[in-house]
């Protein structure tokens, strides 16, 4: 307090002395903020949480994800308690580890709740069996993983984007979840309530990567709209009525044309009842180890995967007349990647942008790629991941791929970004 004290009155007494006072400044009411607002996004993730319909969370607390969940459960307190009762009409579970959180949030999914997990990467390094069974079983789960610098305990308060991989097949075995890449806070609200779409849709689990800059800084960024009239997306699920015109119920047969079957929920009747299984098992729901059988399953999950490329969120592209390459990049690069594209129009070297916003790729990535002949991959990880998944998911030659990593830990900045393109450039 002290220090505090002798810094104004130092600071006070230079002014009087230097400068005539009162000084030729004020403070004017301006408009170039108008229409944001100041949020960060672990914030605006929980208030997308509330606003899909979850009532059930599980989480063990980590950096840098855990306000999500205490923002969460400070909304619920306010606007998830029933007028009459005054009676709690959510759950907030803080489990034992981030296994048995994932653990509760599919037990609750597979009951009809709308459910999720909030953790980061050591997390998501635990949840990888259970996440397998939800792929496999074909439960909806919501994961947020809000990235921060591996591997290991790495470094919780510095930011990287390095859960790519790890997140797009989490689990032994051949999985392939479906990933949403939020670019600010504001993103992070609306893609928070298009996981859940997803996950009751493909029934499977969706994970969204914000990272540690966006979860945990504050942003000014466009004020969240919402619409009173949507409906939420809960898939193919067969009420009673529905049951009973049925002959018989088989839980993995009958799929749409996004290759989904109609599942039930416990409770409503006996004929709907199924035993979900991460084991072998067959179009019935039966157990197998029978190969033709097994690879009829696994084959529909691949179809599946593939056919939720349609409905992920466009991929934000900007082109600039006499663009001599491509620039693709993700998640809080955008800012950043942004300002050195600007700059280097400027330098005359126009480029063409593309932040990937979801995987599986749709046709819009695939066509970015394709139409330059270069482009350059920016992300915060040392390996290159989204560039590897973009090769491994897609058809582009990895010859046209280069990359420009940054994976200090500090937020992405234009002059990385511009001193990692024109060195390849040889500008």
């Amino acid at each position: 307090r002290d220090s505090n004290q002798r810094a104004l009155r130092l600071g006070y007494d230079y002014t009087r002395e230097h400068h005539d006072c009162p000084l030729p400044c004020r403070v004017a009411r301006m408009d170039a903020t108008e229409g944001s607002i100041l949020i960060d996004g672990n914030t605006a993730a929980a208030l997308g949480c509330l606003y899909a319909g979850a009532t059930v969370a599980a989480w063990y607390p980590i950096t840098p994800s855990t306000s999500l969940m205490d923002a969460f459960t400070k909304y619920c307190a306010k606007y998830r308690r029933d007028p009459d009762t005054d009676r709690n009409t959510y759950l907030v579970l803080q489990a034992e580890d981030e296994l048995a959180s994932i653990g509760m949030v599919l037990g609750a999914a597979w009951a009809g709740a709308r459910a999720f997990t909030s953790t980061s990467g050591p997390g998501i390094s635990l949840m990888g069996e259970l996440l397998g069974m939800g792929y496999y079983a074909e439960i909806p789960a919501v994961v947020f993983d809000v990235q921060r610098a591996g591997p290991s305990t790495g470094m919780p308060t510095r930011v990287q984007q390095a859960d790519i991989l790890t997140c797009a097949y989490a689990s032994h075995g051949d999985t392939k979840h479906l990933l949403l890449f939020p670019g600010n806070p504001t993103e992070c609200f609306d893609l928070s309530v298009q996981a859940f779409d997803l996950a009751d849709r493909f029934q499977t689990p969706v994970i969204v990567l914000s990272d540690l800059d966006i979860g945990m800084n504050d942003w000014v960024t466009p004020a969240l709209q919402w619409d009173d009239t949507r409906v939420p997306d809960r898939g193919r699920v067969l009420g009673a009525e529905e049951l009973a015109a049925m002959p018989v119920f088989h839980r993995y047969m009958d799929e749409d044309a996004d290759f989904v079957t109609p599942r039930t929920l416990p409770g409503v009747t006996a004929k709907g009842a199924y035993f979900a299984r991460g084991s072998g098992h067959n179009r019935e729901g039966a157990y197998t180890e029978v190969p033709d059988e097994y690879q009829e399953v696994v084959d529909r999950l691949a179809r599946k995967h593939a056919a939720a490329a349609a409905h992920m969120p466009a991929p934000v592209i900007e082109r600039r007349a006499g663009a001599r390459f491509g620039v693709v990049t993700v998640g809080s690069c955008d800012l950043a990647v942004r300002e050195a594209l600007e700059t280097l129009a400027a330098r005359e070297s126009p480029a063409d942008y593309m932040r990937v916003r979801g995987f599986p790729f749709g046709e819009e990535v695939r066509e970015f790629l394709d139409t330059h002949a270069l482009l350059f991959v920016v992300e915060q990880n040392r390996d290159a991941q989204l560039r590897s998944l973009l090769v491994l998911e897609t058809e582009v030659a990895k010859e046209k791929l280069r990359s420009v990593l940054v994976y200090g830990g500090f937020p992405l900045s234009a002059r990385d970004v511009i001193a990692g393109i024109t060195e390849q450039l040889g500008a």
